[in-house]
């Protein structure tokens, strides 16, 4: 029986799965490997009977550059003891070739462990995939997915930016983005929005949707200030992250809830919880403004990947080959800004409690305080005066208060 590779891919989406998917089987096969693509991700895997397919070279070159994942996905994550090594042996597998977020990579991350403990010889290499890009790589080095879904998000939120001129009104967006503001951030840098909102900003204070709210208002006040009627917010999904159950349901929006008593964030629209306490708010105010909500979501995960991703992730398929034929196990595919394949080891990115730790926008570089300091629109002290005929009390309302920043160059 050939040496075998497997390919799984879990967690959500992203543009260019298929890429890996593909390189890594033409590589594989080329040098004399079977490759078996598992249906169903974890479950799959540890199920009695796994659902997997052979993957060969016709499905690969037809699949290379098309969205989606021709694997089917699952967010199942295996508990230690529902590990075994059935599947490795029976098909002779030398290879898991894991293909997810950071919940896939802690979980490959436990999996190369308990192989190791059976004393089976069967590497595991990582392929950093999410659109959140919020996975520990070198700073600079975007996960793959990442910049087709911000395009694609460009590409709405500057069509919603287009009607709010159009119609006098405001958009309140709300994006995808787990715990990060990565995808907020570029996209609302990338369409001029006068108001970006990633939980990261609050570094010095509690994330409440008081300060988000009071946020959305100081730049539609301070846009009326300016004579312009409209204008939109982006919020970053990741803000719910870092909020109490009671915070959240404080708003009085109609949740389900689990079987644990917590609100069912995803049964609901983000960007409608937002608009809905905007909307609110802007009653205590003297100022009139029309907004609605918009969500950029699920849209974005399985576009047909750019020519940026569609290079990068053929790159970490033909690098999964090159790490592996050097011995590298236990560790993510990477490439440097000079292209150089590199391995970035878990056990060097996880907590105390094997999980890999998530890569959050970094606040204090120039990068971003250059945008969110500068290309926003905000009340700030040499606004309180003239914004007294919209609100009662600027100050509320002054960007810099509201984060705990200093106003000028640093926070």
């Amino acid at each position: 029986m050939k040496d075998a590779v497997a390919i799984l891919c879990a967690g959500g989406p992203a543009p260019g799965i298929n890429t890996v998917i593909s390189s890594v089987t033409k590589i594989f096969l080329q040098n004399g490997y079977t490759v078996l693509g598992l249906n169903g991700g974890y479950k799959s895997l540890f199920a009695d009977e796994a659902d997997f397919i052979c993957l060969d070279f016709e499905i690969a070159d037809r699949s290379y550059s098309r969205g989606g994942s021709i694997l089917k996905m699952s967010r199942y994550k295996p508990k230690d003891d529902e590990f075994k090594v059935d599947f490795f042996k029976k098909h002779n597998v030398k290879l898991l070739v894991t293909i997810g977020g950071d919940d896939t990579a802690s979980t490959a991350n436990r999996l190369a462990k308990f192989l190791a403990s059976q004393n089976l010889d069967v590497k595991n290499i990582h392929v950093p995939k999410t659109i959140d890009n919020d996975l520990p790589l070198p700073e600079g080095i975007p996960t793959f997915g990442y910049h087709t879904a911000k395009e694609e998000g460009v590409r709405l939120a500057t069509t919603i930016y287009e009607d709010a001129r159009t119609s006098d009104n405001w958009f309140v967006v709300s994006a995808m983005g787990r715990e990060a503001g990565h995808l907020a951030l570029g996209i609302g840098t990338a369409c001029h929005y006068p108001m970006i909102i990633i939980p990261e900003m609050f570094n010095k204070t509690k994330v409440t949707f008081d300060k988000i709210i009071k946020l959305i208002i100081s730049s539609m006040v301070k846009r009326r200030l300016m004579g312009l009627d409209y204008g939109a917010a982006i919020i970053s999904e990741g803000v719910f992250h870092f909020m109490s159950d009671e915070e959240i349901i404080s708003t009085d929006i109609a949740f389900t809830y689990d079987d644990h008593g917590h609100p069912e964030l995803g049964n609901v629209s983000k960007s409608h919880i937002f608009n809905v306490l905007t909307q609110k708010a802007l009653k205590n105010t003297r100022i009139k403004v029309k907004s609605r909500p918009e969500e950029l979501g699920y849209e974005l995960r399985c576009c047909t990947p750019i020519a940026y991703d569609l290079d990068y992730a053929t790159r970490l398929g033909l690098g999964v080959y090159k790490l592996y034929k050097r011995g590298n196990t236990g560790c993510m595919v990477t490439v440097d800004r000079s292209g150089k394949i590199v391995p970035l080891f878990l056990k060097d990115v996880e907590d105390e409690n094997g999980k890999v730790k998530p890569r959050l926008v970094n606040i204090n570089s120039e990068n971003t305080q250059l945008i969110l300091r500068n290309n926003l629109h905000f009340i700030t002290k040499a606004d309180y005066e003239e914004a007294k005929k919209y609100i009662d009390n600027p100050k509320e309302f002054d960007f810099y208060k509201i984060l705990g920043w200093e106003e000028g160059s640093g926070c």
